[in-house]
C-alpha cells in the first residue's frame, strides 16, 4: 500500500531473528491492550513460535520502506480469538495490529497501518469480511477501526477481556477509504 509519504510490505515474521524487536514493541507501556507487558524475550520467542505453528494463524511484519515499523496477526476467527463466541461466516479472517512506540510519530502513520493491513487482507478474494475483538476500553483503536469501515456489533466477553466485536466488509472498506 503506498500513500503520499509511506509505502507499505508485509513479510511473515521470523520468531526467532524478529524476537528481540517485538519484545521491545510488546512489552512497551503504549501496547498495554496487546497484553504482554511483563514477557520476557524467551516468552515473546514462544509465543510466536506457535503462531508461525499454527495452520489458522499467523504473524507478519509490517514495512515501512524496507524498515519494520508494526505487526500483524492474522486468524481464522472459526479456531481462534473467537470459536464460540460469534458466528463464523465463509470468508471471514481475524486481525490484530500494533504500531511500535516511537519518539519522531508521524501524523496519520497508525491510520495508513491499518489502511495497508485491511486493503492486504482483501487482496485475497476469499476475504470477505474482516472481524476485530479490541479490548472496550481501546478507545483509539475503535476510532480507528470505524475510520477503515468497521461496525461495531456487541461487546463478548473473552477469557482475558471485555471486547468490541466489531465487522468490515470488503464494500464498507473500500467506502471508508474513498471518503
Amino acid at each position: 500500500m503506498t500513500s503520499p509519504t509511506m509505502t507499505f510490505t508485509f513479510r511473515p515474521l521470523d520468531p526467532l531473528k524478529d524476537a528481540e524487536l517485538l519484545h521491545s514493541w510488546v512489552t512497551h507501556p503504549k501496547a498495554a491492550f496487546w497484553m504482554m507487558q511483563d514477557a520476557k524475550l524467551v516468552d515473546v520467542e514462544r509465543a510466536y513460535t506457535e503462531i508461525a505453528a499454527d495452520e489458522h494463524h499467523h504473524a507478519l511484519l509490517g514495512l515501512r520502506d524496507g524498515v519494520p515499523a508494526f505487526l500483524t496477526e492474522v486468524y481464522d476467527p472459526a479456531h481462534r480469538e473467537l470459536a464460540g463466541l460469534y458466528e463464523p461466516r465463509p470468508g471471514d479472517v481475524g486481525m490484530h495490529f500494533l504500531t511500535p512506540p516511537t519518539d519522531t510519530p508521524v501524523h496519520g502513520f497508525t491510520r495508513s497501518v491499518i489502511t495497508a493491513v485491511m486493503a492486504h487482507l482483501f487482496e485475497d478474494p476469499e476475504v470477505e469480511r474482516v472481524v476485530v475483538e479490541p479490548d472496550v476500553r481501546n478507545k483509539a483503536v475503535h476510532a480507528l477501526n470505524e475510520a477503515v469501515g468497521f461496525v461495531p456489533e456487541r461487546v463478548i466477553q473473552k477469557p482475558e477481556k471485555k471486547a468490541l466485536l466489531s465487522f468490515c466488509t470488503r464494500e464498507q472498506f473500500t467506502k471508508a477509504v474513498a471518503a
